[in-house]
């Protein structure tokens, strides 16, 4: 066996080295991308920065300690994420058995029998030792195709880990922004509850003095009634997104610290998209696509190459070695042989099954051509349906702002001016209702401020760094 291995080390150098590869080498193909992301403002295009929010990690975007711890926890306990390391663990392990095939394998195995003949009273043992090697020659690059075909399903699995991290960050960002806005609505149901109280006790008193109607007391009770109502509702939806937010930590159904409420929340000064073109390079959900399209271009090769002959170089050897009682001349006995061949494989006729296989991987490979162009384009999408969103829920918290100023002053004129006795207490009503409306609109206009810009975030393809 020692006479072999020059022997084989030559065929692998020459196998590797001498030997072709058939089917197309990958080249990434040519994608036409907007120069720049659409704007509504001024109905024009925003322009090319080579900066991007999105360059940011995410503890940087997400101020809230309370919120950065959450987004820790998720990434360490997160279920979604654990699925997608493993599959990262299996992928390497495929690599590693497709890329087994590019080795010679080799076999050893060994015997030992014994026993004593009765009429001779001899005893006798024998050990048997026996190496079996196998190398197939990879002159036309199947092997090496289908390494690089695993190779790159493992880089696309890790790929859509990061994938799975941006996607896990902006829906922890997202929940609990969702989870403050419900908190600063509540918390304006019992302010308005706490004043319909007292506005009630003024009411009645201004009843029984003889200066206000029955009328107007039960008018003051139906704010206070309808905002006794919103309570149950927002409290159960505070609790469903707790569980929501509990469920992506990797825990049970659990209560949800906060940390600084919403309107204390900072946001960015400017959004900058960055460079179009970067956007490929950024979202690792293109990055996934490309690499499935590497795999399913080596695929091709794979297919070609089982046109062409197989070829295997095989080595066998080993000894015996015994030991017997009959002949004192006969002590020992020793054994030895080893032997090598080459076999070589052509498909003459296969009813076109190889020709089919062919068809079906270069269909495949159109296929997920298409998919890694719809990639790119729902990227740009996504990047720019967040930048419109942002900037239009921007201005209707702005717009929303000015609407509750006015609807406060109001009431406060109108409370002035029924205390006064120169209006009814339906004016009053009716501006503490609009006031009511107005402020809960206000509080969902920001957090949908808030869970637009963490969209951005995320389509531009931020949030997945470690």
């Amino acid at each position: 066996m020692k006479k072999l291995i020059p022997l084989w080390m030559l065929v692998m150098a020459c196998g590797v080295l001498a030997g072709c590869m058939v089917g197309p080498n990958y080249h990434r193909p040519a994608v036409q991308t907007p120069t720049a992301f659409r704007d509504l403002s001024e109905n024009t295009q925003v322009p090319a920065q080579a900066a991007s929010y999105a360059d940011l990690p995410w503890w940087q975007v997400f101020q809230d300690p309370q919120l950065q711890e959450l987004i820790r926890t998720a990434l360490k306990r997160n279920y979604d994420l654990q699925i997608a390391t493993e599959r990262i663990n299996a992928a390497r392990a495929q690599l590693a058995i497709t890329r087994s095939s590019l080795f010679p394998q080799v076999q050893a195995g060994a015997n030992f029998s014994g026993g004593k003949e009765s009429n001779f009273q001899s005893k006798f043992n024998f050990l048997t030792l026996t190496g079996d090697a196998a190398f197939q020659l990879d002159f036309f690059g199947r092997l090496r195709r289908a390494n690089e075909a695993a190779r790159a399903e493992l880089l696309a699995t890790q790929d859509a880990q990061q994938t799975v991290i941006l996607t896990l960050v902006s829906d922890v960002a997202s929940d609990y922004f969702t989870l403050l806005q419900l908190d600063l609505q509540l918390q304006i149901t019992h302010d308005t509850v706490n004043t319909q109280i007292d506005s009630v006790k003024l009411t009645r008193l201004r009843l029984e003095r003889g200066v206000a109607t029955k009328l107007d007391v039960l008018q003051a009770q139906q704010v206070l009634d309808t905002a006794n109502a919103q309570i149950p509702d927002l409290e159960r939806q505070i609790a469903q997104e707790e569980d929501a937010i509990s469920i992506l930590l990797g825990n049970y159904p659990q209560a949800v610290l906060r940390g600084r409420p919403l309107v204390e929340q900072s946001l960015p000064p400017e959004v900058p998209p960055g460079l179009p073109s970067a956007l490929i390079e950024r979202r690792p959900d293109i990055r996934e696509a490309e690499q499935n399209l590497v795999a399913a271009n080596a695929e091709i090769g794979v297919a070609k190459a089982q046109f062409f002959p197989q070829i295997s170089l095989t080595g066998s050897g080993g000894g015996a070695f015994g030991r017997s009682s009959v002949f004192s001349s006969l002590m020992s006995t020793q054994l030895g042989i080893w032997s090598y061949g080459g076999q070589v494989s052509q498909p003459i006729f296969t009813g076109g099954a190889l020709r089919g296989n062919l068809k079906l991987a270069e269909s495949e490979h159109q296929q997920i051509l298409l998919a890694y162009r719809q990639a790119i384009q729902r990227a740009f999408g996504d990047v720019s349906d967040s930048l419109i969103g942002y900037q239009k829920f921007h201005q209707v918290r702005v717009r929303q702002q000015d609407t509750v100023a006015d609807l406060q002053e109001s009431v406060r004129l109108s409370t002035m001016r029924y205390q006064g006795g120169t209006t009814t207490y339906l004016e009053v009503l009716d501006g503490q209702r609009s006031l009511y409306a107005a402020e809960l609109t206000l509080a969902g206009a920001r957090g949908t401020e808030y869970q637009s810009l963490v969209q951005l975030y995320r389509a531009l393809g931020g949030g997945w760094q470690q």
